[in-house]
């Protein structure tokens, strides 16, 4: 069984027991999260689709840790113009375990 959630503005494919990095949540580690957005789930043989989602199904979980990814370098240059720039970006993310996927029926 999985389901297909968005948060953060991106989707992702989670399975009881996943570890999945999101977009930073406002959360501790140890706190308990539910992502209402379920847009499908799939059980055995079974697609359930929403429009665009599934009303009352809900995925919780437990948030892990908060962290950063790994730096992301920008350099910009053009030739013969003596320009050159260097930028990183890290991206906060949350690490969630899936705990339960709540098929809403």
């Amino acid at each position: 069984m999985y389901a297909v959630i968005s948060t953060g503005g991106k989707q992702y494919r989670v399975s009881k027991g996943d570890v999945v990095e999101i977009e930073k949540l406002d959360a501790n580690a140890g706190d308990n999260v539910e992502f209402d957005q379920v847009l499908m789930i799939k059980e055995k043989a079974a697609v359930k689709i929403g429009k665009p989602v599934i009303q009352g199904a809900k995925v919780s979980g437990t948030i892990l840790e908060q962290k950063k990814a790994k730096k992301v370098i920008i350099f910009k240059k053009k030739k013969k113009k003596q320009y050159r720039r260097t930028r990183g970006h890290r991206q906060l993310l949350t690490a969630v375990k899936i705990k339960d996927i709540i098929t809403g029926e």
